[in-house]
């Protein structure tokens, strides 16, 4: 029985990973479609492949997820199971809002929560979520909107005599290699979630070593495999919130703000810290947005963004927690399994009619 709970932790684990890559596509490729810098299906597959090619570069952060959140001692498959339904459950909610949310924290306060429905609350590591998760995610997008606004202003005064057209001519080819640098850095730093929560339950199951230096080759695979496919089902939603929302860009913007996001992924992937690199990003857009005027910005719309940042970690860990009472039903583990199939589902026809709807035509 316990295989086969294993065996259902994994599947929901890669269907998490999914989601994350078609929430997160926007990342990558959100500023260089509404910059014309590439067409939609272009970009989206240049992300993809960069997603899965960025996925082996570094091991720092699963090791972060799957040792350094919670004791992997007082764990359980089951709570496991429940919290990557509490992440989905809430990617999918912001997702279909249309809201730039951390998957990354998503999938923390899920696994947080449920882990303190089963066994209380000195079962969580809350130095490591102070150190590694909560202050990172502050300080990441605060970095980036600074940087990305000192970027830009740099930018504006080299390019204050050149032609406003060839300007955005060699910008545009700039942002494929910006783009493409943010979309290796997000495979390395959030595919790395997943196969720590695969580790993790892997060590739980008595499967891998509690002091393992590098994922199993067949996890580090899938979870990059997974990621990728997610990725190049695109989430358009977020792709229009992140594009052309929050602030109106033009192609040095776009530039800016994409280096500048990779620059602090990079780093942080380096050091094992899980940050979120849709709050990264989103920060960076505004700093490059900002550059031209504070106006520029649409800061109800970064406002509500703000909200969903800070009700991800305890909406995804209740849900997390609801799902673990759950699981000590009969069947329990069944039962949330299927529910994962039904969001499952439900992504599935959400996508077909997001795309229909929601698809920019080709420039």
């Amino acid at each position: 029985m316990e295989d086969l709970t294993l065996v259902a932790v994994v599947a929901v684990a890669l269907f998490f990973d999914f989601t994350n890559g078609f929430h997160d596509t926007a990342n990558a490729i959100a500023t260089s479609v509404s910059t014309r810098a590439l067409t939609p299906r272009t970009a989206v597959l240049l992300a993809a492949i960069l997603n899965f090619v960025g996925a082996f570069a570094s091991f720092a952060v699963a090791a972060t997820i799957a040792k350094g959140i919670v004791d992997p001692d007082a764990i359980t498959l089951s709570v496991i199971l429940a919290g990557l339904v509490g992440a989905i459950t809430w990617n999918l909610i912001t997702w279909f809002l249309g809201l730039p949310s951390s998957s990354s924290h998503a999938l923390i306060g899920g696994i947080a929560g449920s882990a303190i429905a089963a066994s209380g609350v000195d079962v969580i590591n809350w130095s490591g979520i102070w150190d590694k998760v909560v202050k990172p995610g502050v300080l990441s997008p605060t970095i980036g909107f600074a940087a990305a606004l000192v970027l830009m202003l740099v930018i504006i005064w080299v390019i204050r005599r050149r032609s406003p057209t060839r300007v955005n001519r060699v910008f545009r080819r700039a942002q494929i290699v910006s783009g493409s640098f943010v979309a290796f850095t997000h495979g390395t730093n959030d595919a790395q979630k997943t196969m720590g929560i695969i580790a993790l339950a892997l060590i739980v199951s008595g499967h891998l070593s509690p002091d393992f230096q590098r994922p199993p080759s067949w996890v580090i695979v899938s979870s990059a495999l997974a990621m990728s496919l997610g990725t190049y089902a695109g989430g358009w939603r977020i792709i229009r919130t992140m594009g052309t929302r929050i602030a109106k860009i033009d192609p040095p913007q776009g530039f800016a703000a994409q280096t500048t996001c990779a620059g602090i992924l990079w780093t942080t992937a380096h050091y094992g810290f899980p940050v979120s690199t849709t709050q990264t990003i989103t920060g960076c857009v505004m700093g490059a947005g900002a550059s031209r005027r504070f106006s520029a910005v649409r800061w109800g719309i970064a406002g509500n963004i703000a909200v969903a940042w800070i009700l991800t970690l305890p909406a995804a860990g209740l849900v997390g927690a609801l799902m673990e009472e759950v699981t000590r039903l009969p069947a329990g583990d069944l039962i949330v399994v299927l529910l994962a199939g039904a969001i499952a589902a439900a992504a599935f026809v959400g996508r077909r009619y997001e795309t229909r709807r929601l698809i920019p035509a080709p420039a």
